[in-house]
């Protein structure tokens, strides 16, 4: 029996308290006290308010774990950091004629790149140009929605790079070349999205007025990318995900320094480039890996007594949660759950702890059910603030969210089907 799992099975109720206040606070503070909310320094008072007596309790009742956490939250943070700050330092100039064909395209694009720089890279990366190509459209507000449910979530599906909760996996055990496997459910969700997308669009398209297409024609500008030699840095980071801890959280943080510190600069001031979004991150992050220790070993002694028993109901719990979640939590969350659960039942386990089944539910549920709401992945909001500053309107955050469940709600049926009877 593991340390975990004995740890796990005396924990009692009340240290897991603070893992889901914090977790609610993620939810709840940014609609109903934005102003607070807006502030770093307040997000780490109420990170480190709930995170401080638990860490002196796992000090001295499980220190191992609060250690163990400690290292997967600098691998986490030095990744995602990483692939944030080099993303920044490159610029994508131009303005594309603003076709149907043109705007899949892009999406299609970053549903690709997703899965080699993560979906905050490729969001970044994207984002403005494909605003800028819509300039001169009028019917234009689906565009960053669809651009969101793609290249922000779904696109993300198919490596540990590509979404937080694949690469907090790949530190836990899960093999680098395991989420491959995942294809089929990339192919259905994202194929299924630009078709949908391309009908609106091309419907949209037709609607508009003939002087916005002709004006839109010729303020046509060819594309050029600058800042070039950070792709290089990029593929580098890739490179360092296969080295040993503490050489690869090493590698990526001299790769993010020489991005910063090297030539151009224009690049990343042409991106209007901010730390804002990833310190947003280490501060709640910081918080999250430290008070979710208690719940996640509790999970993994008592998982078995939630009553999910079925792949089906892995994928639509942990989608379901990461839908007003962060999907990164949920999934180790529910990773927790499915370990215990293969403990207590003798089930056949093919890859950490869990059968393969219950980790593609996991898994999946937590990519795709992150673009449910604004606050299911971290781009989802930055690609909002972004599309609103450049005069795209916008859903409310209820609006997003229903639109999002219409739409993806085939995508979920499907799913759950084929892991039902699978």
């Amino acid at each position: 029996m593991s340390e975990s799992h004995t740890f796990g099975a005396h924990v009692p109720l009340f240290a897991v308290a603070p893992f889901a206040l914090l977790l609610a606070a993620i939810a709840i503070l940014p609609l109903a006290a934005p102003h607070f909310w807006e502030s770093h320094r307040n997000k780490g008072i109420v990170a480190g308010l709930l995170a401080a007596p638990i860490a002196l309790y796992l000090g001295v009742a499980y220190p191992e774990g609060l250690l163990h956490s400690a290292r997967e939250y600098l691998s986490f943070l030095a990744l995602l950091g990483s692939l944030f700050v080099i993303a920044g330092g490159i610029h994508l100039e131009g303005d594309l004629e603003g076709r149907p064909s043109i705007n899949t395209g892009i999406l299609a694009v970053g549903a690709l790149l997703a899965n080699v720089v993560g979906t905050t890279g490729a969001s970044m990366l994207l984002i403005r140009t494909l605003l800028r190509t819509n300039t001169q459209r009028r019917r234009r507000a689906h565009i960053p929605f669809f651009f969101i449910l793609v290249v922000s979530n779904c696109g993300g599906l198919l490596t540990p790079l590509g979404d937080p909760p694949l690469f907090l996996g790949y530190l836990r055990g899960v093999p680098f070349d395991w989420t491959f496997g995942l294809l089929p459910y990339w192919a259905l969700a994202n194929a299924y999205l630009l078709a949908l997308f391309y009908v609106v669009d091309r419907r949209a398209y037709r609607s508009e007025a003939a002087s916005d297409i002709a004006r839109d024609k010729t303020q046509v500008k060819p594309l050029r990318v600058t800042g070039l030699g950070n792709a290089g840095l990029l593929a580098c980071v890739v490179g360092a995900v296969f080295l040993d801890t503490p050489w690869r959280e090493a590698a990526m943080i001299a790769l993010a320094l020489a991005s910063v510190f090297g030539p151009p600069k224009g690049p990343r001031l042409a991106n209007g480039f901010s730390y804002g979004p990833i310190i947003e991150v280490a501060v709640l992050f910081a918080g999250i890996f430290v008070t979710m220790v208690p719940a996640l070993a509790l999970l993994e002694a008592r998982g078995a007594e939630l009553g999910l028993t079925a792949p089906a109901h892995y994928f639509f719990v942990t989608g379901a949660l990461s839908s007003v979640l962060d999907n990164a939590p949920t999934y180790l969350t529910f990773l927790a759950a499915a370990q215990g659960l293969s403990e207590s039942r003798a089930l056949a386990v093919d890859v950490v702890g869990v059968p393969s089944a219950f980790l593609v539910a996991i898994s999946v549920g937590a990519v795709f059910m992150g673009a449910n709401t604004y606050i299911g992945n971290g781009p989802n909001f930055m690609v909002k603030a972004i599309a609103e500053e450049a005069k795209y309107e916008m859903p409310s955050f209820f609006g997003y969210a229903g639109r999002a469940l219409l739409v993806l709600s085939p995508v979920y049926v499907a799913i759950g089907l084929s892991l039902w009877l699978g």
